[in-house]
């Protein structure tokens, strides 16, 4: 992936949601295009503060966020949607008294007139959608929401997903779907930037993981290179691991 283009960078990023307290405190990232990072680290790592300032949702205090060389530090999230930024928050991240069409199209907001042709190729990706897409999204199972949730975030066409947990609270079953669809996502030629608990199975669909611990990204390496690495296996991966 060296010889792909810069997509996004974070470089040394301080941020926190109160005045005086940071959660982040000199996070850095580098994601070529076309990459799947995964973010594993313990709970109260920031994994999901990171994932939200780079999208505009935490202040940041110091240091910088590019993507494809354009500084977007700051940058509102509707900007950032505008700009070629997908986001997908772990909690409350579909519209229940909506239908799963409707959902879609609020996906689409900033370009109407291209909902027909995006929710085709949203579909491709998530039969079943279309196949219910009269259905109200409250009455979904914790899988099939999480899949609108996804399919939602894809129709502005983005350069970069960001997923937040994509796989908490599902089945086991459910969560190797996410994961799977996750990767088609990525290979459709989106660039995906993934918070997880569940280390083991991030690790082995990602291209490269980041491990967070205290605010900052400790290390990074190629997602089997972690799955291997003693010092992972010990704290994150447990005899599942070994």
């Amino acid at each position: 992936m060296t010889d792909k283009p810069t997509v996004l960078e974070a470089t040394d990023v301080i941020a926190g949601y109160l005045p005086g307290v940071d959660i982040l405190n000199g996070c850095s990232m580098t994601v070529k295009e076309g990459e799947l990072i995964g973010i594993i680290g313990p709970n109260g790592a920031g994994k999901s503060t990171f994932l939200k300032a780079l999208f505009g949702l935490v202040p940041i205090r110091e240091g910088t966020v590019t993507l494809m060389g354009e500084e977007i530090t700051g940058k509102r999230a509707d900007e950032l949607v505008h700009m070629g930024v997908g986001f997908v928050p772990q909690n409350n991240n579909v519209f229940p008294s909506l239908t799963i069409k409707e959902n879609l199209e609020m996906g689409a907001y900033q370009a109407p007139k291209k909902f027909t042709e995006r929710f085709d190729r949203v579909v491709d990706l998530f039969p079943t959608l279309g196949e219910r897409r009269g259905q109200r999204t409250g009455s979904l199972s914790g899988g099939e929401r999480q899949m609108v949730a996804m399919a939602r975030a894809l129709m502005m066409d983005p350069q970069v997903l960001l997923l937040d947990e994509p796989s908490a609270g599902l089945s086991p079953v459910l969560q190797d779907e996410t994961f799977i669809r996750t990767r088609e996502i990525n290979r459709t030629g989106v660039t995906v930037i993934m918070v997880e608990q569940n280390a083991r199975r991030c690790l082995q669909i990602c291209d490269r993981g980041y491990v967070m611990d205290q605010g900052t990204s400790a290390y990074t390496a190629t997602g089997q290179e972690l799955l291997k690495d003693p010092k992972v296996i010990e704290l994150y991966l447990g005899t599942l691991g070994a």
